[in-house]
């Protein structure tokens, strides 16, 4: 059992003891730093913090606790309840909120839970402002208001609804189109969130969609990360349906992943390329991906004369890179989707609109439009160091030894080789260090991790 603490937020397994894991102590404690947090932030207004939830089982129970310590702290709530996280980043727009929580542990099981934390622009708070809730819940110097000054409570489901038009206005979406293709896809919506809102992104698209494992029960079908691995019925079915594709995304639709009209994944690592392929087409610019995603992005973008730009791991460094660079579009390989003209989060739902119109406007199916891009293959593995006070030795043996290829250190070691790239980075919770590799054949991606794995021994 686990219970992580980031910049981010916090996450943890449900149940157990106070501090190990996700307890309702643990989120009143970190509910209560946060908003305190706002509270200093937004010290001559009034503070008003949107919140939100994924389907799972435990939901329920946190959105309680969290709103409630919320308001006994006197700050006004907007719950928008079952919601996306990317819908949840555009209600605290709106609302012109001083931030948002969202209840939501994306990829991980259903007995994990979280809290994910954002600003008043409906992004990840920032590194310095992370440190600050630290010092807080450290402190625990809480003042909670009397009954008179208590906030208040409102519910507001109508944010779906206000995320997918905001999507279908974009000029990028071509609406007529995808709604003249008659579209027949496949949507896993593993039980959560997804199994509602990519059906009715897809309705007002004139899709025909089949349903699988979307009723928001928070009884995950499968695993809940979106890989090849943990996606075979959604294939299977796809291929039953003769369907044009098939569609599955996190348990908090920030993730998303496609399968061609013969039931074989696209490959999340290929969502954030086919998409900023079709941006690039109408719109050229710069774009990002973090260290860990594919190249296939950076020779795409290339292709229209731009420059490529790699951020360290996380969406918060990516959105900052982003910005820094004026990227067009961005992401990471897991199948998150940015597009800056939409809103600075991963968004299934805009994922979906922008390739929808590339397959539209190409008049491609999905196993075509993949033949297309450069293709490579990833390897993730991991090593267990034991003693936590080698690693840095370790790390530094290979970038002395690797020195000639310039490696870049912004996060961990990446090592880019002519058709290939390693990258290593240390684990924040455990004495790991971690090996993402790529190259043109499986075989040359499993040898490059081997490589370097017989070497840090």
């Amino acid at each position: 059992m686990s219970l992580i603490k980031s910049i981010a937020g916090i996450r943890g397994t449900i149940g157990g003891k106070i501090g190990e894991n996700l307890t309702p102590i643990d989120v009143v404690n970190f509910s209560a730093a946060f908003g305190l947090l706002i509270i200093n932030k937004n010290s001559n207004s009034i503070t008003k913090i949107v919140i939100g939830r994924d389907a799972r089982i435990t939901g329920p129970i946190l959105s309680s606790l969290v709103s409630n310590t919320l308001i006994s702290l006197g700050i006004n709530v907007v719950d928008l309840k079952l919601a996306s996280t990317p819908t949840i980043s555009m209600a605290v727009i709106k609302e012109k909120a001083s931030g948002g929580i969202i209840l939501s542990a994306s990829h991980n099981p259903a007995n994990w839970n979280a809290l994910k934390l954002l600003n008043s622009k409906g992004e990840f708070i920032s590194f310095n402002d992370g440190l600050e809730l630290e010092k807080i819940i450290d402190l625990k110097q809480y003042e909670f208001a009397n009954h008179q000054k208590l906030g208040s409570y409102i519910n507001k489901y109508n944010y779906l609804n206000t995320h997918i038009d905001s999507i279908l206005s974009l000029d990028l979406i071509n609406v007529s189109l995808i709604k003249s293709m008659n579209f027949k896809i496949v949507v896993d919506g593993i039980n959560s969130v997804g199994g509602v809102a990519v059906p009715k992104l897809l309705d007002k698209l004139g899709v025909e969609v089949v349903k699988l494992n979307c009723d928001p029960t928070g009884n995950f079908s499968h695993n809940p990360e979106p890989l090849a691995e943990n996606i075979k019925e959604l294939c299977s079915v796809v291929v039953q349906n003769k369907a044009d594709l098939g569609i599955v995304v996190d348990p908090d639709v920030d993730r998303l992943a496609f399968v061609d009209e013969n039931g074989i994944p696209f490959g999340e690592e290929y969502t954030l390329v086919a998409c900023s392929d079709y941006v690039l087409s109408k719109k050229p610019g710069n774009t990002v991906s973090n260290l860990s995603s594919t190249k296939a992005l950076k020779i795409v973008t290339e292709k229209y004369n731009k420059n490529y730009y790699a951020s360290a791991v996380g969406e918060l460094n990516v959105v900052e890179m982003m910005k820094k660079k004026n990227a067009v579009i961005g992401g990471e390989g897991n199948g998150g989707v940015i597009l800056p003209e939409l809103h600075y989060g991963r968004d299934a739902l805009i994922g979906i609109a922008l390739f929808l119109s590339l397959i539209s406007e190409r008049n491609k199916n999905v196993s075509s439009l993949k033949n297309k891009y450069p293709i490579f293959y990833m390897n993730k593995s991991k090593l267990d160091l034991k003693d936590e006070n080698v690693i840095e030795e370790k790390m530094n043996m290979i970038i002395n030894k690797y020195s000639k290829y310039k490696p870049i250190t912004i996060d961990g070691i990446k090592i880019n080789f002519t058709d290939s790239w390693i990258h290593l980075r240390k684990s924040n919770t455990e004495p790991v260090i971690r090996l993402y590799s790529e190259a043109k054949t499986k075989s040359d991606a499993n040898s490059l991790i081997k490589k370097f794995i017989k070497e840090i021994i």
